[in-house]
């Protein structure tokens, strides 16, 4: 519950504070930093045979399951069916 707190009170000093857009910046670029480790962390987990799934924008946010086929540096390559899908690793979850 703490943790929400925090995180409340930073989204209101961003939203509603007089930040300078240099400041804006750093947030910005603390986030992407983040989010590149979250990633570089949950591309480790998967291995070449794992079936995931993940929701696809494509497929009108329908679910799709597959067997992974490749892992790569960013991205994962999933097989569909006849298909294949390259991934982001943050948007995929064990099946």
């Amino acid at each position: 519950m703490e943790q929400l707190t925090q995180i409340q009170q930073i989204n209101s000093a961003i939203m509603f504070g007089n930040l300078t857009n240099t400041e804006l910046n750093s947030i910005v670029s603390a986030v992407t930093y983040a989010r590149a480790q979250l990633g570089k962390q949950k591309i480790r987990t998967f291995t070449k045979g794992d079936t995931v799934k993940f929701t696809s924008a494509k497929r009108g946010g329908l679910v799709v399951q597959g067997t992974v086929t490749k892992v790569a540096i960013k991205y994962v390559t999933v097989k569909d069916g006849a298909m294949l899908w390259k991934v982001p690793a943050n948007m995929l979850e064990s099946a």
